[in-house]
């Protein structure tokens, strides 16, 4: 009987080892990733503008203002960043010179917390 008491000790002692091995995992200190989001862009997805139109859409709260990037056929375009009281930032535009007559892209780029990257944006027919 004595004999099969320390089997058992040794068994649930091994079986112990390869339960601590798997870790508990949960207490990470890397914190996830949330993307910048693009949303409410003006005017409308497709839509068909005048050259040299203005735009606005709005950038989630997560993100860094100052890293917010707009280019329109790989040309840089200036922006104006609104915070809007914490909840979100309104940035706005106007397309750049030389564009006309053809669909364009308004490409945008900006950074979050924890160096995420967002990347949006949306298609506009632009008339002569």
């Amino acid at each position: 009987m004595k004999s099969f008491r320390n089997v058992s000790i040794v068994v649930l002692m091994l079986l112990t080892n390869h339960v601590w091995a798997y870790g508990g995992g949960g207490s990470s200190s890397a914190k996830a990733c949330a993307k910048p989001k693009f949303s409410e862009f003006t005017p409308g997805e497709k839509a068909q503008v005048a050259a040299k139109s203005e735009f606005s859409f709005t950038a989630s709260a997560n993100t860094y203002p100052e890293s917010i990037k707009v280019t329109v056929k790989s040309i840089p375009v200036a922006v104006k960043v609104e915070d809007k009281k914490g909840t979100a930032f309104k940035v706005s535009g106007k397309l750049p010179d030389g564009v006309t007559n053809d669909f364009v892209r308004i490409n945008i780029n900006a950074d979050g917390a924890n160096k995420c990257k967002g990347t949006g944006g949306w298609l506009l027919k632009v008339a002569q």
